[in-house]
């Protein structure tokens, strides 16, 4: 019996973008198709099979562990960037300032995806979520720069707007324009999540 619901839900994407090098700056660089390997996207500097362990994940691993890397991919959503752009009192938030990879619209409240959902695109590349990509200091630099006195807006406005992080499941090209169809896993949610943390 399969794992994964395929759902009535799709998503257009509408914008691709790499992050070169990130030490050198946040802001993406935009594309119009992106080669999906199993590494994530070339010329990414998120790519890669494994990763440092970072501030998000502490409190599993010391910082700088080799781990899996699962977030190759950065997904935030049009409908999301306009929330937080209005929360930011901006009539726009360019996916560039914050190192963005994809833009997609067409799946409500998709930060809040359930983790493991997957999204396919028609050539065969299955993008796997990870989880919620939480809104960080990072951006605000490069928007400060674009929009004067705004930057520091960014980490609070983005608070469960952020998207989520992804990684390559199934290898495939992805352009500008295509459609990906969101698959969930068929379980319900954990009964004992209220219990198990503070939240």
């Amino acid at each position: 019996m399969p794992a994964l619901a395929k759902t009535s839900f799709t998503a257009t994407i509408t914008w691709l973008g790499v992050v070169a090098d990130r030490e050198a700056g946040l802001p993406s660089r935009s594309v119009t198709s992106m080669a999906l390997g199993f590494a994530g996207p070339p010329g990414e500097s998120h790519a890669g099979l494994t990763r440092p362990s970072c501030s998000r994940v502490l409190g599993v691993y010391p910082r700088n562990t080799p781990i899996r890397n699962t977030r190759q991919i950065s997904i935030v959503s049009v409908e999301e960037l306009a929330l937080i752009a209005q929360r930011m009192g901006l009539d726009t938030l360019d996916p560039t300032l914050i190192g963005a990879t994809m833009v997609i619209s067409g799946i409500p409240d998709f930060t809040h995806v359930p983790p493991s959902s997957r999204l396919l695109a028609a050539s065969g590349a299955s993008m796997t979520i990870d989880m919620e990509n939480r809104p960080c200091v990072l951006p605000a630099r490069p928007i400060e720069t674009s929009h004067p006195g705004v930057g520091a807006r960014f980490k609070p406005a983005a608070k469960g707007l952020r998207g989520v992080t992804a990684w390559v499941e199934a290898e495939g090209t992805v352009s500008v324009g295509d459609t990906l169809t969101l698959f969930i896993p068929d379980q319900p949610a954990w009964s004992q999540a209220a219990r198990a943390v503070d939240v």
